[in-house]
């Protein structure tokens, strides 16, 4: 018998059949079972119904090619005796990850199918099917998490520490840990292979805390390519070729977006390099490098290079980096990128890049005469909606002239039962707004009246650069602010150096700069915008201030923790 959303009962059942064979549900088969295993017990974990006899376990045809690995099954194994004296036992082993459900697996029609295993379409799935929808979710990359989790922020994150790490050994003298010239050695004997295989292994675990929180939700995970077929349904592209169709009442679409690259036409030899994607798969650290770009992803990148010891170069197009937020951020970490050591390339216009014999890359520029050497190339000059192949034209989705799906406040599209989520929508390309919008749009649709009103609200929303120093900025920029309210505006400054310095030369004594925006008589904070060693850590709490409309007489009543960086916010008017 079926429980509720088609979904098989978690237990033995006894078969009819002649051959004392019994039905069994595998909920995680990560075994690759080709041949009859014998098992004591049996604990079973995610949905597949196989065929039994006593103490002899067989594949079923969907999971005769499966690979699996066995870190957690638990079978259990109905007896041939008679109910009356029928006894049960259980092993158990750690959990493992979910197998993509077969395209031959009678799923029926779902309620919702998320198109896209990213943070933002997990967590619209998690939490529609915590309210007892039957959801079903599709990704192309075998690999759940999306950007953020395989090729962004954690990965990046592991980096940036890693950079940290190597700043901190080059200063370690001024605090009296041995000398210069040892701890500069030792920063200098990084071994990039090394952290990148523990920063893979780190990014795979993560991979299957995904894969099994599916399979604890009760989320079906299909593995392929899919595409729109019609406004209900889904077609499924496996890596073999073979295709299947899935149908929804309603489904998500949240594929993320990719780096976007210049074509050969626009620059000849663009292909020499990489996008920032290429960053984590790069299995020796370059000597020198450049980076195209100015938004966060180019600093960040470059930021780590430098950190690490590369030469690096950073060609921008103007004479600021991060151009979409507060000028004073750019104005303070500029000159001290430069200070450290870092080439930057303003006003840069690249007409083409050149191979040569050894491998390494010329990278020419309008007006030098003199191109730069490197020996690697990485683009980081933006980002683009990730949605050839879906065919959304087929179901008359409407999408911008930048390749965007355009959407209401509600996340829904022109077509009734589609919805997108994430960086495909164009707004706010960031994790925790994916998450956030997903969450919401399932609260809507399955969790009942008190949700019917429960949107994502894009004003005040916090965001950080790791950059060295990192930088944290919430709401609304100066100039911003001023093209909105004029003069009703008013800004308080302030630039120091933090104490985790104060021991170090002059020259190595980051800068730290923090600037409040507020508005009317009673200025309330409408902006904060930080940078300085551990920005990215103090702004969280002040994000939730300024959303909740604290004004200048809520910093100035609040008092200071001394002595630390944060203190100046409030201290600031």
């Amino acid at each position: 018998m079926q429980p509720p959303h088609g979904r098989p009962e978690a237990s033995g059942t006894k078969s009819a059949d002649s051959s004392g064979t019994h039905e069994v549900c595998v909920i995680s088969p990560t075994l690759h079972l080709t041949q009859p295993t014998k098992l004591s017990s049996i604990t079973l974990a995610r949905a597949r119904v196989v065929r039994a006899s006593p103490l002899r376990l067989f594949a079923a045809p969907a999971l005769a090619s499966a690979s699996v690995s066995a870190t957690s099954i638990a079978l259990r194994l109905a007896s041939t005796t008679p109910a009356s004296t029928r006894s049960f036992s259980t092993t158990r082993v750690s959990a493992m990850p979910p197998l993509p459900v077969s395209k031959a697996a009678e799923v029926g029609e779902y309620d919702l199918f998320v198109i896209g295993g990213g943070s933002g379409g997990l967590g619209c799935a998690r939490r529609a099917a915590s309210y007892g929808a039957k959801v079903g979710l599709v990704e192309a990359s075998h690999r759940l998490g999306g950007t953020c989790v395989n090729v962004g922020c954690v990965p990046k994150k592991v980096m940036w520490y890693t950079s940290e790490v190597a700043d901190a050994l080059r200063n370690a003298a001024s605090y009296g840990f041995g000398s210069d010239e040892v701890n500069y050695g030792i920063a200098n004997s990084f071994e990039w292979p090394k952290l990148k295989a523990k920063r893979d292994a780190y990014i795979h675990r993560l991979n299957g805390i995904y894969d099994r929180n599916l399979a604890k939700d009760n989320v079906d995970y299909h593995e392929g390519f899919a595409s729109f077929i019609d406004a209900n349904t889904v077609e499924i592209k496996e890596a073999n070729g073979e295709k299947y169709t899935v149908k929804a009442k309603t489904i998500v679409v949240s594929v993320g977006g990719r780096p976007t690259l210049p074509t050969e036409e626009q620059v000849p030899g663009a292909k020499y390099g990489m996008d920032s994607d290429g960053f984590f798969d790069l299995e020796t650290q370059p000597k020198r490098v450049a980076v195209v770009g100015a938004g966060y992803i180019a600093v960040e990148l470059a930021g780590v290079f430098n950190g690490l010891g590369s030469d690096t170069h950073l060609f921008i197009r103007y004479d600021a980096v991060l151009r979409t937020f507060d000028p004073m951020l750019s104005e303070v970490l500029v000159p001290w990128m430069e200070k450290t050591g870092m080439h930057i390339h303003k006003h840069s216009a690249i007409p083409k890049i050149e191979k040569t014999e050894s491998g390494t890359l010329l990278i020419h520029q309008k007006g030098q005469d003199k191109p730069v050497e490197v020996d690697a190339l990485v683009w980081a000059i933006g980002r683009h909606s990730n949605i050839d192949g879906l065919g959304l034209d087929k179901v008359g989705v409407k999408v911008d002239n930048k390749g965007d799906i355009v959407v209401d406040e509600w996340q829904a599209t022109n077509v009734p039962n589609i919805f997108a989520i994430g960086d495909v929508q164009g707004k706010a390309l960031l994790t925790p707004v994916a998450i956030a919008a997903g969450r919401r749009l399932s609260n809507r649709l399955y969790g009942g009246p008190k949700f019917k009103d429960d949107k994502l609200s894009y004003e005040d929303i916090p965001s950080v650069v790791f950059s060295h120093p990192t930088i944290g900025s919430v709401g609304l920029s100066e100039p911003e602010a001023r093209e909105k309210y004029g003069d009703a505006i008013k800004v308080y400054k302030t630039q120091f150096r933090d104490m985790s310095g104060a021991m170090l030369d002059e020259d190595h004594k980051q800068p730290t700069a923090y600037k409040l925006v507020c508005l009317g008589e009673e200025e309330r904070v409408i902006g904060l915008h930080l940078i300085g060693k551990g920005s990215d850590e103090v702004l969280q709490g002040f994000a939730v201030a300024i959303k909740a409309g604290a004004t200048r007489k809520t910093f100035q009543d609040t008092v200071a923790i001394h002595p630390t960086s944060a203190e100046e916010i409030v201290t600031i008017f």
